[in-house]
């Protein structure tokens, strides 16, 4: 789905990665740090109810959940193998122990790492966050407008 630009409204001036990225993993607007990110569970709001930030323009699609998929393995597995090394379980308390925390650490972990990938979006101006598409779209605008006037 084409997204309007025309009408966004977006930070002026530098925009910190790392800051940026801090605020999403913690489910806050991007921009200002204060307004909710999610609508519902993994749902960007459209625009921050706090400054006014487009929040529309996010496209994370799969790389949150290959992010969360490899941390949730290297903490599961170092889990196993140190169980492994210095305790003598039986298979069913494996069984109870590990496919639940796994569960549980990915859902954990979703909304804060999709939080992050958006604010790193923000933060480096891609997709439709006030990177090169806009100066594409203004350049386009500007050359109907010529051809109107003529």
């Amino acid at each position: 789905m084409p997204y309007d630009i025309t009408t966004a409204h977006m930070s002026p001036g530098p925009r910190e990665a790392w800051t940026s990225i801090k605020r999403g993993f913690g489910c806050k607007c991007p921009a200002c740090g204060t307004g909710a990110m999610f609508g519902r569970y993994l749902k960007v709001k459209p625009v921050c109810e706090t400054c006014g930030e487009e929040l529309f323009h996010e496209q994370a699609h799969d790389f949150p959940p290959y992010i969360t998929i490899t941390i949730v393995a290297h903490i599961v597995l170092m889990g196993v193998v140190l169980a492994e090394q210095h305790g003598d379980w039986p298979m069913w308390v494996h069984m109870a122990i590990w496919p639940a925390l796994t569960v549980i650490l990915a859902m954990a972990l979703m909304q804060p790492v999709k939080g992050a990938v958006v604010g790193y979006q923000w933060a480096r101006r891609m997709h439709g966050f006030g990177g090169d598409d806009e100066i594409i779209l203004a350049k386009s605008q500007g050359a109907k407008t010529k051809d109107r006037t003529t």
